[in-house]
Formats: C-alpha cells, sequence, structure tokens
C-alpha cells in the first residue's frame, strides 16, 4: 500500500509538473527578474545611467516642491518619490484640477535630485512588462490571465507536495549532483538539488502566489467591497488638533523629513501634498521601509502634517485596528513582492527564483529523458513526444532567447519611436514565435544547442550596451550587467554539453537518452 501510494504521487508529480510546466518557467523566469524589475527599469533607461542622489532625500524633497511650483501651479495633488538604493532619480507627479481619477490623472517628470533639471529618459516597458507577465500574461483579458495563473500555481503547489512525498531521500539530494553521468541520472540530480535545496522558497513563493490570486480564484470569499474606506486605521494625537489653516505657500520639506526620519528610524520614501498653496492644505509622509511586515502594504505608516506651518495634525499607524487574519494576509502578499526586503534578502530571493526557474526546466527535460528509451524500443516516438520534445524547445531556450531579444530591442529600436514600449513587447513575442517555428524545423538536438546559443551570446555582449553606465560606477548597471554575463555563461555550457557526440560504444537506447532529444527531426 505504502509503495502504491508514492508510486500514485509520483505520476501526480509529473504530470502535474508537466501539464502546466512551459507556463510555470515563464511564470518563475519573469517573477525572479521582477525582484529586481526597478533596476530592469534603469538599466533599459540609460539617459539615468550616472543621475547620483548624494544630497540626501531631504534636500532633493525641497529640489522638488521648487520644481513642482514652477511647472505645476495650480495642480491639486502634488507627489515626490525620493531617491533611494534602487532608483537614483527624484519622481514628480501632479494631478490637474479636473483630470480623470486613477493614475491616468498623473502627469510625471523624473528629475536630477541634485539640480532639479528635468530628465526625458526613453519610453520603455521596462522590468514592469515582466513583473505584469509573470501574473497577468499580456493581451489577455485580466481576470482570464489571473486565472490561467491561478490554475498553474496550483498545479506546482500540488507538484511540490506529490514531490516532497514521493522522495525517499529529501536531505540526501541537496548534496548529491552529478552532472558527468550520462542520460537521465544527471537531469535528475539537477532537478532534486535545485528543488530541495530552495524548497522553502518554492513552498513559501507558491503558496502565497495562491492567497494573492485567492480573490480570483474564490470570489464568493468576498462578501463585501474589496477596496475603500481607510486601510489600517488612524490614531488621532492626544491633543486637540486645530482647525485648517489658511492659504498659504507650501513650508519646506527638508526640516520635516528630517524629523520624520528620526521618529521611524528609516528614510521617508514618498511625499504628498493636497491641495497645495490653498486652505487645508497637508503634506503626507511615508517611509520607504515599513517598520513590519504587517505595515508592508500599500497604505502603512504615515504622517499627516499642515502644509502651511508643518504641525503634525495626526499620525497614522498602518497596523492599528488590523485583524490576525489581515496580518497575515499582509505578511503572506508581502513576502511574495518582496518589498520589505534589504538588498541582500533580495539577492537571496533572486538566487532561490534562479534555482526554481531550473527546476522546472530540468523536470520538463527529464520528462522526455526518461521515455526516449522507451520509445526508440517501441519503434520510435510518438506524436505526443514529438511535441513535448519541441515544446521544450520553444518553452525554455526560446524564452531565454525572446527576453535577451527584449533587452536588446530596448538599446536597438529609435530612442524616440512613437509606441516604443509597445514595439518592445512586440519583439519580445515575435522573438519567441520565431523560436517555436525553429523549434519545428530543426532536429531536437540542434534547436537546443542552436537557441542556447545565441542567447548566451546576446547575453554576453549585452553589457557592452551599458558600457556609459559601467564607467560611470553606477551599482545598477553593474549588477545588471554581471547577472547577464553569469546567465550567458550558464546558458552557454548548456549548448556545449549538449553539442558534444554521444561516446563510442554505447548502445543506442542509453545514447539516445542522454541526448535528452536524439537527433530527430
Amino acid at each position: 500500500m505504502k509503495a502504491g501510494f508514492r508510486q500514485s504521487m509520483a505520476w501526480l508529480h509529473e504530470w502535474a509538473g508537466l501539464l502546466m510546466g512551459w507556463l510555470l518557467f515563464a511564470i518563475f523566469l519573469t517573477g525572479t527578474i521582477a525582484f529586481f524589475r526597478d533596476e530592469v527599469t534603469h538599466w533599459m533607461q540609460p539617459e539615468l545611467h550616472g543621475v547620483r542622489a548624494e544630497a540626501g532625500g531631504a534636500t532633493a524633497a525641497d529640489v522638488g516642491l521648487d520644481w513642482l511650483r514652477s511647472n505645476a501651479a495650480g495642480a491639486g495633488m502634488w507627489m515626490l518619490t525620493l531617491p533611494d538604493e534602487r532608483s537614483p532619480v527624484l519622481g514628480a507627479a501632479w494631478r490637474p484640477d479636473g483630470a480623470p481619477a486613477g493614475r491616468a490623472g498623473f502627469r510625471r517628470a523624473e528629475l536630477d535630485p541634485a539640480t532639479g533639471a528635468e530628465l526625458h529618459p526613453r519610453e520603455t516597458a521596462g522590468g514592469n512588462f515582466l513583473y505584469r507577465f509573470h501574473f497577468e500574461l499580456y493581451a489577455v483579458p485580466r481576470d482570464t490571465a489571473r486565472w490561467i495563473v491561478g490554475i498553474a500555481t496550483m498545479f506546482m503547489f500540488v507538484a511540490i507536495i506529490s514531490g516532497i512525498i514521493t522522495h525517499r531521500r529529501i536531505f540526501k539530494d541537496i548534496f548529491t549532483f552529478r552532472p558527468d553521468k550520462a542520460g537521465q541520472r544527471s537531469w535528475l540530480d539537477a532537478h532534486n538539488a535545485t528543488a530541495v535545496l530552495a524548497l522553502p522558497f518554492h513552498v513559501m513563493i507558491t503558496y502565497s502566489g495562491l492567497v494573492l490570486l485567492a480573490g480570483t480564484l474564490m470570489p464568493f470569499l468576498f462578501d463585501g467591497p474589496r477596496s475603500g474606506g481607510e486601510r489600517g486605521g488612524e490614531r488621532p494625537l492626544a491633543h486637540a488638533v486645530a482647525p485648517a489653516s489658511a492659504a498659504a505657500p507650501v513650508v519646506p520639506l527638508a526640516p520635516l523629513i528630517q524629523a520624520a526620519e528620526a521618529r521611524w528610524g528609516g528614510k521617508v520614501g514618498s511625499v504628498t501634498i493636497t491641495r497645495p498653496g490653498r486652505p487645508g492644505a497637508e503634506i503626507e509622509l511615508r517611509p520607504l521601509h515599513a517598520a513590519s511586515l504587517p505595515t508592508a502594504g500599500r497604505t502603512g505608516d504615515r504622517l499627516i502634517l499642515d502644509a502651511a506651518d508643518g504641525r503634525l495634525i495626526r499620525a497614522v499607524d498602518g497596523s492599528a485596528g488590523m485583524s490576525t487574519v489581515a496580518e497575515i494576509n499582509t505578511v503572506i502578499n508581502v513576502l511574495h513582492r518582496a518589498r520589505f526586503a534589504e538588498p541582500w534578502l533580495r539577492w537571496l530571493f533572486f538566487v532561490a527564483g534562479v534555482a526554481g526557474t531550473i527546476m522546472v526546466a530540468s523536470g520538463l527535460v527529464l520528462w522526455v529523458v526518461k521515455r526516449a528509451a522507451q520509445h526508440a524500443r517501441n519503434g520510435g516516438p510518438s506524436i505526443g513526444f514529438r511535441i513535448v520534445e519541441r515544446l521544450n524547445v520553444a518553452g525554455i531556450a526560446g524564452l531565454c532567447l525572446a527576453t535577451a531579444g527584449y533587452f536588446w530591442a530596448n538599446r536597438l529600436l529609435p530612442a524616440d519611436l512613437a509606441g516604443r514600449a509597445e514595439w518592445e513587447i512586440r519583439i519580445f513575442f515575435l522573438v519567441w514565435a520565431a523560436t517555436a517555428l525553429h523549434a519545428l524545423a530543426r532536429p531536437v538536438r540542434r534547436g537546443w544547442v542552436e537557441q542556447l546559443g545565441v542567447s548566451a551570446l546576446l547575453l554576453a555582449v549585452l553589457p557592452l550596451a551599458g558600457m556609459p553606465g559601467l564607467l560611470a560606477g553606477d551599482a545598477r548597471v553593474i549588477g545588471f550587467a554581471l547577472v547577464s554575463l553569469a546567465t550567458a555563461a550558464g546558458l552557454a555550457h548548456a549548448a556545449r554539453r549538449l553539442s558534444r557526440p554521444a561516446a563510442a560504444g554505447r548502445p543506442a537506447a542509453r545514447r539516445r537518452t542522454a541526448m535528452a532529444a536524439g537527433e530527430r527531426a
């Protein structure tokens, strides 16, 4: 009975991973890159490379305030996003009176935090496209896309749990990797090692993804409005609040920011001024990083001050009034997005995401490798087997090539091209579609080698496209270049291994297994 249960879990593990495997690979790859989506967007706007925020957020805030006074007078709201370790520019936004509600009503500008000069970076889809594709795909109705991704995430969770049950030597597999073994053994070791080494991350990221999509998958759970009202509650100060001030210029922001940073023990991330220059104008300060995970959502802690004289009107505690269930939900959501993460932890999440991406890819290849010898003995591969082989090439190597093409499109398209961001995305999908046609036209093994080789070449020379930022010592550009080179090295190694001829004297079935796909047209 025990053996039968393990076998059934193994069957469930294989098929749960295969049926959604290519989509899961895309979700893992783009989601892993999205941990650094701000840095990716920065790289894709070379006009911002070398910009430094040495003066600090408090001084930059007054630089931005002066710019808004000159360029957005009469607007109903001003917003400043202060420079930080992930983005060196000062973001300015304003909502003109009568503008539509929501994000569409804002106008935006990016400023040099030291001089206040307006910067004009190229239009780009940036890291935000990869982030949105991770859970909303593209050109698919939003709810439909989230349904698809939610179902794939559920398949992934089933595959993880069934894989844990199937493993007899789960801890030993962490230290077992035999890349020189032929055929199935090396693929199995790669799959097991990447799965077990980052297992806590895989469980956390998959379960939290399901929680994030719970409102789409199970809308009946929500019996009230999903938004509206003040989240987190407010705690007015003990003393009475004076009536709203009369119309007056907005006070300097630097002293207010310095006092808020001393109160929070951390940097201020953004400043919002409502009704600037009018009666009752207010300044809202928000911290860059929340004090705790439950307050790291969209609302969090904030201070509301009188814009005319800087008096503290009220302090909002992001955790006040939150139920235990709400706190747990917020923590799960924040963990998935890594919003709270310091750079070292974000890198740890990134490495674990890379392990998850390799885990999915090696699992898809392993499914083919395990069946290659069996099909060889039975007179040749079936149609279904051939389809899976070629989907593996296009879904894994092809997506790597499409991502490299996306980054190169950012540099090769004219900087002033109309609809430039959309063209970057179109090129991403055009390259991906071309890899699918290539996978159909070429022998499987050659398809792997050629697509992995081209991907490695494009990524290896990609740092040259960011050379001015490298020479300027821009840490974000340097980090992007290092990841690009490391990825190129990994893909080149895989292409080189697959290009090796089979060792002489091996039986045909074993040779076909070692080749992972065979030299089949």
